[in-house]
């Protein structure tokens, strides 16, 4: 009767191995969102998939995550492929997620973040780099659909704003595959028009209609462009990765064309300011240069002219009396440097300043002389010592006292230790040498 009984684990492992025989198992496809999300510290997920009226668990191991382009979250929409199969230890069954994307809008969304980050790092959306809006624009060059609403708020509002202003449109595709490139296109086209401002943009839309302008090669062109661009893509509410790099944003093309331009009752109020500073200005004027008639017409010098004339001719007397007595003490002195001169003994007696220049002449002689003889004396005197001392050192003085050098081809000997049978010594005494032959070492 107990055998038919059988244990939990044989029945889980044996509804295990049902799941992954099932080929439609094998390979499920599942959309769905994710709840209960837990990022495990060795690197696998785990999560629940849930829509509106089920749920399954779902886990995804650390091998299969290195390919994921976005981080899991609670909320996220998402697209997965997977494998269904039983946890035996449980005894629930799961999906073991292989690859899993955001579900549709989620990856255009990545792959925005992606890109917003990447040029924001490499500093494309730096103020530094926004050049200046003019404020009196005369040319502006407009990138859009050339049909729409974008383009005749546009039109519009320059026209009723600021007509002066000359507007070139450059059409391009705003939407669909090919709308990057012709945006790419239209903005290097417009560098060759001499344009003050130049507008791009498109009017509202899904984040898919508007995703040209969140192209790399649109944002790449907006910051390499001469000329300054107003981005207005969209409506308010919307930004792309063009609102970002472009000079100004705008947040509707109505919006772009107000902030190209200034309004006619502006450039009025303008005008009438410039006119009532500049007529200040000259009333100022008007009256400094009155006030300053009015002083020289008050002057003491104007009602008085002959004072003036007084004034500098005591000035001229004064200058002229300190130039007569600077000349003055100027030949006084040069005559005193001269009468001292004429009465100087040495001018006086010029052969007696000869006798004592030629006596001590002769007294620097007298002892030049004696110190050369001294020195002389000096040298000799060591001279006839350090001789002395080398014939003291002369190895040869020895000779003298009855001793004699003995050499092996030229090497003094000094040791019969050095010596071998049969060698020819050559023996110098005082008055002569000799030949000697070696019979025998004792």
């Amino acid at each position: 009767m107990n055998n038919e009984y059988i244990k939990i684990s044989d029945l889980n492992n044996y509804i295990k191995i049902m799941f992954e025989e099932n080929n439609y198992l094998r390979k499920v496809y599942l959309k769905g969102e994710i709840s209960n999300f837990k990022n495990h510290t060795r690197g696998h997920l785990y999560f629940t998939l849930k829509d509106d009226t089920s749920r399954i668990s779902a886990v995804m191991f650390y091998g299969n995550t290195h390919n994921l382009s976005f981080k899991p979250e609670d909320g996220m929409n998402v697209l997965v492929e997977g494998r269904i199969s039983c946890y035996p230890t449980a005894g629930t069954y799961q999906i073991y997620v292989e690859k899993m994307d955001l579900d549709g809008l989620g990856n255009l969304y990545v792959e925005y973040e992606k890109l917003k980050k990447k040029l924001a790092g490499e500093g494309l959306f730096d103020s530094r780099y926004k050049k200046k809006i003019p404020k009196y624009p005369e040319k502006i060059g407009i990138i859009t659909a050339s049909t729409g609403a974008a383009i005749r708020d546009i039109l519009s509002t320059i026209k009723r704003r600021y007509p002066l202003c000359q507007t070139i449109l450059f059409p391009s595709l705003v939407q669909g595959k090919s709308a990057a490139s012709s945006i790419v296109l239209k903005i290097n086209e417009a560098q060759n028009y001499d344009l003050d401002i130049l507008i791009v943009g498109r009017g509202g839309g899904s984040i898919e209609d508007l995703w040209a302008f969140n192209e790399e090669i649109v944002a790449r062109a907006i910051f390499e462009s001469n000329v300054p661009i107003i981005s207005a893509v969209g409506h308010e509410v919307d930004f792309t990765i063009a609102d970002f790099v472009a000079d100004m944003r705008a947040p509707t093309p109505t919006g772009a064309a107000e902030m190209a331009v200034p309004t006619k009752i502006d450039l009025l109020n303008l005008l009438n300011e410039k006119k009532q500073r500049l007529n200040n200005i000259i009333i100022n004027n008007i009256k400094t240069k009155q006030n300053k008639i009015k002083a020289l017409e008050n002057s003491y010098i104007l009602k008085n002219p002959i004072s003036l004339y007084e004034v500098k001719e005591q000035k001229l007397d004064t200058l002229i009396d300190k130039i007569n007595n600077n000349m003055l003490k100027q030949i006084d002195l040069y005559t005193n440097k001269l009468n001292l001169l004429k009465n100087s003994y040495a001018l006086k007696n010029p052969l007696n300043m000869y006798e004592n220049y030629k006596k001590d002449l002769k007294g620097v002689e007298e002892r030049l002389l004696n110190n050369i003889t001294k020195i002389i004396s000096d040298k000799d005197y060591k001279k006839n010592l350090y001789i002395n001392k080398l014939k003291l050192l002369n190895p040869l003085n020895v000779l003298d006292r009855g001793y004699s050098l003995v050499k092996l081809d030229d090497r003094i000997i000094k040791n019969s230790n050095d010596l071998k049978l049969n060698d020819k010594l050559n023996i110098k005494f005082k008055n002569g040498e000799i030949i000697a032959k070696v019979e025998e070492i004792i």
